[in-house]
């Protein structure tokens, strides 16, 4: 396992943890004067922008773009909403290519309002996925599907496990010795509990699939199933453990700190979240 003291340009900062507090182009420069190597953006902080000049800045700024963050929700109730819902995740996986990030992250959705057929979000979202798919390599971008906590089955995602998205990788994009377009991204907060994890860790990263490594902390108790994330260190996530397996596998890419904190750290200024994101990384992590 890398070891991260002194290597915060081994590190990511996902702008989410930072509570969406200032422009695109500050918190490109804090997280840059923080010494951190790499920013994952939000869709919500490009509205408006010019991507190719957002994209430029964070190149000045000596940064890398650990990911892209997130898919409109697949699934619909109807198919011109189903069409809609990919043809906006189309236009974000352009916007994956200018930024030139590493992977769109896919935060698929879950059951339609009105409906309770769990097993057609699902056929959805594989439809749905195969489209993207085709685009992303017709302009040179990645996905990285995102299981979520069982917890969000009803509404954020259908997808649950590692297992579920390692599944829908072989179906949609099987192996076959070229470096693949269709990937996972491994967020300790929504896996960390899984029996199967280190089996299907190895399992990815036999595939390298793995495109992104998402840290935080899970907390005893949890206020708030979404916003209630926790700090590496000050919860129950063997963090370590799970990094080193990640790594095992064969990942290299950033380890990026997304942490989703109403109660908390979007409350505190941006510069002190930094200083202990930065801190944290280099001794709990």
């Amino acid at each position: 396992m890398r070891d991260l003291a002194g290597r915060l340009d081994l590190c990511s900062i996902n702008t989410a943890t930072l509570g969406y507090q200032a422009p695109i182009r500050e918190t490109i420069d804090a997280i840059a004067r923080a010494g951190f190597g790499a920013i994952a953006p939000w869709r919500r902080e490009l509205e408006g922008e010019d991507v190719a000049a957002v994209a430029r800045h964070i190149r000045d700024a000596g940064l890398a773009v650990s990911g892209y963050c997130r898919s409109t929700y697949i699934p619909a109730a109807n198919r011109e909403a189903f069409l809609a819902n990919i043809e906006d995740n189309r236009r974000a996986i352009d916007q994956t290519a200018a930024l030139d990030a590493a992977a769109f992250v896919m935060v698929v959705g879950s059951i339609p309002e009105g409906s309770k057929d769990l097993a057609d979000a699902r056929a959805q979202l594989a439809e749905g996925t195969a489209l993207m798919l085709e685009h992303a390599k017709s302009v040179g971008a990645r996905l990285a599907l995102e299981p979520l906590h069982p917890m969000y089955a009803g509404d954020r995602s259908c997808l649950n496990t590692l297992e579920q998205a390692l599944d829908l990788c072989d179906a949609l994009e099987p192996a076959s010795g070229e470096a693949p377009s269709l990937g996972v991204a491994v967020d300790l907060y929504h896996v960390w509990w899984d029996p199967k994890l280190e089996a299907q860790i190895a399992r990815v990263g036999a595939q390298q699939r793995i495109f992104a490594l998402h840290v935080c902390d899970w907390l005893v108790p949890t206020r708030d199933m979404l916003t209630d994330r926790g700090m590496m260190g000050d919860g129950v996530i063997d963090i370590p453990r799970v990094r080193a397996m990640v790594e095992a596998s064969g990942y290299a890419g950033a380890v990026e700190v997304e942490i989703f904190s109403s109660f908390d750290w979007w409350k505190r200024p941006i510069a002190e979240t930094l200083t202990v994101c930065a801190e944290r990384l280099q001794s709990v992590c």
